[in-house]
């Protein structure tokens, strides 16, 4: 059974929704009595956002939704092709094994930032997981105090974007070969070959994701991998699955109608890339429900910018 899961399941998953619940707390001097409370307010805040989010789709020349500065813009929606597949246009790199370390955030993260520098230039580079697995200690506050990119032992593909800025690019696979396990940084700034331009979280709601999937390239998504663990074909829509994400992959695209055994009819789907290697599911590939928020696939949604190397 493939193992090597990595995202800190512990911390908060709404991403973009509680970036904006902290800002609304604190432009209104907002406390709360309990935790109870607090959770409850925060449910009531995320149900307005998604109707403030469908409003300014509707009415697209007033401003419904409020601003965060990593908060994707708004997208047009009404004409997004019926399917869409960044693997048929170039963008996206061989199927690769995490193996048994957890490291699957790291696999997400250059995942985008490849598919994000072939929409810049057209060119596809392999980057380097390991870089990520051995220099990257980026924290995110937002999702608790220990919140920190850890190697095996997990991390979040945000922070991941952060440190690529910060450290000042990522480098070739080729130049830092992946290894599996965590060891001393030996990250060579000569040998950067990608630079992160921005990154940011994208809204909850699907068709946002789809317009971000289509408009800026392969998005690092985070997800729970119960029914991956045991996925062979067809597309997957399980009645029950949880909301906790563990799992960082890489959404590259979707379809229309695509045979769900469990639901006994064809289904739209979300394509997803994952890091278990070439020979798990489909060809390294899972498909799942699309317009459900199958499994959390919705919750942690990051699109990202890649500059070249001057």
């Amino acid at each position: 059974m493939p193992r090597g899961i990595g995202i800190p399941i512990q911390k908060p998953l709404q991403a973009s929704p509680r970036v904006l619940f902290e800002r609304f707390k604190k432009f209104f001097n907002k406390t709360y009595a309990s935790a109870e409370e607090h959770a409850h307010r925060f449910r009531v805040f995320e149900k307005n956002l998604a109707k403030a989010v469908q409003a300014q789709l509707m009415d697209p020349s007033a401003t419904h939704v409020p601003s965060s500065d990593n908060l994707a813009p708004i997208l047009p929606t009404n004409d997004l092709p019926t399917e869409f597949d960044w693997r048929e246009l170039g963008a996206v790199a061989e199927v690769r094994n995490q193996g048994l370390c957890g490291s699957c955030w790291s696999f997400s993260t250059t995942g985008a930032v490849e598919g994000a520098y072939f929409v810049a230039t057209g060119k596809l580079l392999s980057l380097s997981e390991q870089q990520l697995v051995d220099c990257d200690h980026e924290c995110d506050p937002s999702y608790g105090a220990d919140a920190c990119d850890n190697g095996c032992l997990g991390g979040l593909m945000t922070s991941a974007f952060s440190y690529i800025q910060k450290a000042g690019g990522l480098q070739l696979e080729e130049d830092y070969p992946y290894r599996g396990f965590r060891g001393k940084c030996k990250f060579d700034a000569s040998k950067v070959a990608v630079k992160v331009a921005n990154f940011s979280s994208v809204m909850v709601d699907e068709e946002q994701i789809a317009a971000n999937l289509v408009q800026n390239g392969p998005l690092a998504i985070g997800i729970n991998a119960m029914f991956m663990q045991t996925y062979i074909g067809g597309v997957s829509c399980p009645y029950l699955c949880g909301k906790n994400l563990d799992h960082g992959v890489l959404l590259v695209g979707y379809g229309e109608s695509g045979f769900s055994p469990a639901r006994l009819k064809a289904k739209p789907y979300w394509i997803i890339k994952n890091s278990w290697g070439p020979h798990w599911g489909e060809k390294g590939f899972y498909k799942i429900c699309r317009g459900y928020n199958e499994c959390g696939m919705n919750t942690m949604v990051s699109t990202v910018s890649a500059a070249m190397v001057e």
